[in-house]
This record gives structure tokens, sequence and C-alpha cells, in this order.
């Protein structure tokens, strides 16, 4: 197994930019870039105001987090980033064609060594394993968001990818203080998301049928199965559109229509009623709630 020092996290968007800072509170030396500045400036205001508050609340001590940002570098210079990298993590957009090519350039810049991950969970690491030179090396490593709050991630051993590697990566998440599920065989979508989809799937189904309301069908989840949020409440919370598109690449990966976007969720992502962020979705909101 091999012995991780040096981090390096590509794309500061909200899931890179904590999984960036739960490297560095538990004393990685970590990379955080992005191509934006303007980017990687919201996400160190973002992440200094976050854990402003985790201190406020007890979660951590001062010290700790300042030690954290001593250990983050934050870089627009993909080779400057990657220079020292045991372990690259990737966390830009949902693209296949923008994942191979961050993955070519990275391929390119670190050592033959190098663990490389990907976080998505919608595009498994064989669809990248001929962007990268020893693919070996190369997997899934999925946390949740918000990331440094959640304690799943999902490591996902490719057909490709050397069982060493994948141990590492389970070592890895261990030190951060996560539960790592080992999942053995590539599928759309991992364990937790699929369940989550089928879950989305059947209470959009119901109300597509007009067996309940919206409201109805939340508080069944809520108060029957105990979940914390209802269905429609999470999809407005995560995202119409983020939903919308991972249904998309799910349609693209089987091959079959039934498996894109409901008739409902289409409608919503095309009028831009994207929820919470957008103020509409299954629900209106206000500030300050709905």
């Amino acid at each position: 197994m091999q012995k991780l020092t040096n981090v390096t996290v590509c794309g500061a968007g909200e899931m890179g930019g904590q999984i960036a800072m739960a490297a560095a509170l538990n004393g990685y030396t970590v990379a955080l870039y992005d191509i934006n500045v303007d980017q990687l400036s919201a996400t160190s205001s973002r992440l200094e105001s976050l854990t402003n508050r985790f201190v406020e609340k007890g979660r951590y001590e001062e010290q700790v987090v300042k030690e954290a940002f001593s250990n983050l570098t934050f870089y627009n210079d993909l080779s400057e980033a990657c220079a020292q990298a045991d372990l690259v993590i990737e966390a830009i957009v949902e693209d296949l064609g923008a994942k191979r090519e961050l993955f070519r350039q990275v391929s390119s810049l670190v050592d033959a060594g190098t663990v490389l991950a990907t976080n998505s969970s919608s595009i498994v690491s064989s669809k990248l394993a001929d962007s990268v030179s020893n693919p070996s090396r190369l997997l899934n490593v999925h946390f949740f968001n918000p990331a440094l709050i959640m304690p799943l991630v999902e490591v996902v051993q490719g057909p490709h990818t050397d069982t060493e590697h994948v141990e590492t990566a389970i070592e890895f998440a261990r030190s951060l203080g996560k539960t790592p599920v080992l999942i053995e065989k590539e599928i759309f979508g991992f364990i937790a998301n699929r369940v989550l989809s089928a879950i989305f799937d059947e209470a959009i189904y119901l109300k597509e049928q007009g067996v309940a309301s919206v409201e109805a069908i939340d508080t069944a989840v809520k108060q029957g199965l105990n979940h914390p949020m209802g269905p429609f409440e999470l999809l407005d919370l995560t995202g119409i559109d983020v939903n919308y598109k991972i249904k998309k690449l799910e349609a693209e990966d089987t091959g079959d229509a039934k498996d894109g976007p409901s008739r409902t969720l289409s409608e919503l992502y095309e009028a831009g009623h994207l929820g919470k962020k957008s103020g509409r979705g299954f629900y209106e909101y206000k500030k300050g709630g709905k």
C-alpha cells in the first residue's frame, strides 16, 4: 500500500474545495487547482467562513483549522499543482470530454506511481482509462456533498485498477475520518445514488399518476421511513439541473431512453425552475425557507 503525503485536488467548486480542506485538516499537504482564478478566490473565502463556523460550534479547534490552511495552497497552474502529487483527485464538471482531457494532462505531469482518482459518481474510471499512462492506478473515489460532513466515500475498482491502489484509496478515506465502502464492479451511480435515484423515480411516478401530492409524498417518506428529508425536498436542494443531467447520463450509459429524465423533471429544467437555488422547483422558496 502506497504512503500518501501530497494530495492534489483538481476543481475548486463546492466538492473540490471541501475535499481539499478535509485532507488539509487531517495533515496532508494539499494543492487545490482550478483554471479560474476567481473560483479559487471564492472557494478560499467560502472555506474560511465554513471552518470558522465549525470552530464556533466546537467541531474543530482554532489551531487545527489554522494548520489546515497552512497545509493548503491554491493554484491555477496545473503543472505546479501536480508537481509533488502522490494522489490526484479530479472534481471538475460532469463532462466526459473535459475529464478525459484533464486526466491526459495530469498523466503527463505526475510520476508513474501517482494514484489518480475521479470523484464522479456517473462517469466510471474505465471511460477515462485510455487517457492516462499506467491505468492500473486509476479509480473512482466518490465523496458525498458536503464532503466535510458526510462520512461515506465510495471506492470503485475498475477492471483496470490494481488492488494495491484500491487499498491505498480506502486507507486515505479512513485517514480523513470517513467510512469507505468498496464497490468491486463498475455500475452507473454506484450504491447510494442508485438507491436514491430509485426513490426519486418512484416519488415522481406517484406524483405524475396523481396518487398523492408532493407534500404528501414527502411527509410519508419522512414520517414512515424516518428519512430526514422527503425526495422532492432533496431534489430541490441538490438541484433539478443536477438530477436532470444525471438521468441524461444514465440513459446514455444504458442506451435505454426510459432511464432518462421524467416528464416532470424535464419540464422543471426547461422552465429554469432548478430548485432552492433558483427560488422554485417542486416547491417555491423565499429567503429563509419555503
